[in-house]
């Protein structure tokens, strides 16, 4: 385990680069990332290249034996490429263009971009083929970020009929799978399908999910073009990107090939302002702590990408600049977050930044230092993590016994029909997450179609967009022992976002034993609770009605016009079992659900853990991370090592102890 931060020499005077290098080594870092958005610094016009800058803030980092990471420069095409080649920019739905004076203002599709980019990329990888400082190259940076994945430029219409073309080899193939006859939407060719671009109401759905499918690929394929140079260039640098925290435009499992490294950029204070966990509720906590389901839910997904340790390419250091607000971190954090990250498969943890900006958009934006160079609220912590992780080097990748399925095609899906605002796949996703993490379960966050066969249990939130031979793939996981819990919304339509002729959920009605006689959804103002196993509980958003046919109902609606129709059932299939939850889940009854498919499954589990508090295992080491601002009291065995902290987690601080995570107990301090 290391930790690392961002450095950016161009914010500084030369004269001070050393002092800062050496105290960034002092400081025991030993990687950092550097070169991101720098093409007019090394091209200030077209063909006079001036790289020795860079070259001489190299050779001080490897002087001091820091591993560099640098970044190719194509997230912010300068000022003279834009004014020769306009084309390159990025167009609205509407048609507005994207213009210069930000960054990620390209197009993905641009045939003159990718010859620009191909141009420099090459320039500058040839340029620090031998440089020793230089360990791989991060292409890019945030594919996507500030709603860039999708353009509607001509570009990219042309680019989208291929695309289409390719899938379905005929116009009237096409016609038939998005069922184009509703609302007169035929095409007589390709030629005339576009961008979904403004419309008085809503797009056709299945318009807008292959748009969304098309938009990803174009930045795999965009991708793809960068990682080829300097693969072909070095075959020995490690080759990254950096995605983004419930990031829903693009599909990193698509990107897991071009890449021998994913990282992902953890900002926990700018993400909670998107959740729900405790905003709604009124303590507003997370807020300087970041909610640890959120996460953790993305570490557990970017390790899974290629089943292998992951970085944190950007963790948050002290305030950010996005979303109404931007607070401080709770004294503590940014130690508590390294640790929490390599709890859950971290080998990296890069603080970003190093020197608060004092130039540009991001000048706001906290660092471990302040621009003036002295040592800021982060800095201490990020040093005491450095030399407490150092220890816990070498940890092979966490293992899990259960998978949690996550799926782009459907998050799409939902997008493009989400029924309600209200409903949010990500938000979906974390009510049964945190519901896994409140027993000290391990999870892998997995695509629906990976092998299941290790895992005891598979949840399976919402599988809208479903295949038949997906069904047939998690009908087999439970015929053959394995227990599968399915909820609202899934099996409503094939991979064209037509919707099946069978009732959900479609072709996993027989594994399920029941389907769904009727749905809606449900504004807050209104009642809606079920009763389970002869308790009553609440539930939020999304309700349906269900129809057994086989399986026993296990829940029952409790409110409205419901009352008394079945909501939850349990069908015995094979060797296993399958769970149907037919309502969106208060925590309550998330726990409940989550609970007895843990027991049918025989996972062992902890006791039930407070609420934002993670026991978290990696190769027999345990972390307890407390996110509340209270203790907690742990109880461990008598032969437990304490690596680091002891019985008693005071707020916002951690223990790690050699110790299995199962022979814990976690209470409140009293």
């Amino acid at each position: 385990m290391t930790i690392g931060t961002w450095y950016y020499p161009k914010n500084w005077p030369r004269s001070e680069w050393e002092e800062d290098i050496e105290s960034i080594a002092d400081a025991g870092f030993e990687h950092v990332r550097m070169g991101v958005f720098y093409w007019s610094s090394v091209e200030p016009r077209r063909g006079e290249f001036d790289v020795e800058w860079l070259a001489t803030a190299l050779d001080i980092f490897e002087s001091y034996d820091i591993d560099v990471v640098l970044g190719t420069p194509t997230g912010a095409p300068p000022k003279w490429l834009v004014d020769e080649h306009p084309d390159i920019l990025q167009e609205d739905p509407d048609g507005t263009v994207r213009e210069w004076g930000s960054r990620r203002h390209y197009c993905f599709n641009s045939p003159t971009y990718r010859d620009e980019t191909e141009r420099i990329v090459q320039r500058v990888t040839e340029r620090f083929a031998d440089h020793p400082a230089v360990i791989g190259w991060q292409l890019d940076n945030e594919f996507g970020c500030h709603d860039t994945t999708r353009c509607y430029c001509d570009d990219c219409a042309g680019a989208f009929r291929e695309w289409l073309t390719r899938r379905y080899g005929d116009i009237e193939s096409l016609n038939d799978a998005w069922g184009t006859d509703f609302w007169s939407q035929r095409h007589d060719s390709f030629a005339e399908v576009d961008p979904p671009g403004p419309t008085p109401t809503r797009h056709h759905p299945s318009r807008l999910l292959d748009f969304y499918r098309f938009s990803s690929d174009s930045v795999v394929d965009y991708a793809r073009l960068q990682a080829d140079i300097v693969r072909d260039v070095d075959s020995e640098w490690t080759v990254l990107t950096n995605f983004m925290g419930d990031f829903s435009d693009l599909d990193p499992y698509a990107l897991g090939d071009l890449l021998d490294l994913v990282t992902w950029n953890s900002y926990p204070t700018l993400y909670a302002q998107r959740t729900a966990d405790d905003l709604e509720r009124g303590s507003g906590e997370t807020l300087r702590t970041g909610d640890p389901a959120q996460i953790a839910l993305n570490h557990d997904l970017y390790r899974n990408v290629l089943d292998q340790p992951f970085w944190i390419m950007e963790q948050q250091s002290g305030d950010t600049v996005a979303f109404p607000f931007s607070p401080e971190p709770a004294d503590g954090m940014m130690r508590l977050w390294a640790h929490h990250a390599h709890a859950h498969g971290a080998d990296n943890v890069n603080f970003f930044r190093w020197r608060r900006c004092r130039e540009g958009q991001e000048q706001y934006w906290g660092g471990l230092r302040r621009h003036d160079g002295s040592p800021d609220r982060g800095f201490r912590e990020a040093d005491q993590a450095a030399d407490e992780l150092a220890d816990l080097n070498d940890l092979p990748t966490p293992s899990a016994e259960v998978a949690l399925l996550h799926d782009y095609d459907n998050c799409w899906a939902i997008e493009a029909y989400p029924h309600t605002d209200e409903f949010d796949y990500w938000e979906h996703l974390r009510t049964y997450y945190r519901a896994l993490r409140r027993r000290g379960v391990q999870v892998d966050i997995v695509p629906p179609e990976s092998d299941l066969d290790e895992y005891a249990a598979v949840v399976a939130p919402t599988l809208y967009v479903l295949s038949r031979d997906l069904a047939d793939h998690l009908t087999a996981y439970a015929e053959a022992g394995g227990e599968l819990l399915v909820t609202i919304r899934s099996g409503v339509a094939d991979t064209a976002n037509q919707w099946y002729d069978a009732l959900f959920p479609g072709p996993l009605s027989e594994a399920v034993g029941a389907e769904v006689g009727q749905h809606e959804s449900l504004p807050p103002v209104l009642e809606t609770s079920v009763t389970y196993r002869d308790e009553t509980y609440d539930y939020r958003t999304w309700g349906e009605w269900l129809l057994p046919d086989g399986a026993a109902v296990v829940g029952e609606h409790a409110s409205g016009p419901a009352t008394g129709e079945p909501a939850i059932t349990y069908n015995e299939f094979g060797s296993g079992g399958v769970t149907y939850v037919g309502v969106w889940p208060e925590d309550e009854l998330a726990n409940a659900v989550v609970d007895d498919t843990l027991d049918r499954a025989g996972v062992e589990t902890t006791a039930a853990l407070p609420r934002r508090v993670h026991v978290t295992e990696r190769d027999g080491y345990t972390w307890v991370t407390n996110f509340r601002s209270t203790p907690l009291s742990v109880d461990a065995p008598e032969d437990a090592e304490w690596i680091h902290g002891g019985s008693t987690v005071d707020a916002h601080d951690l223990a790690v102890v050699r110790a299995d995570r199962r022979d814990l107990r976690v209470d409140l301090d009293r």
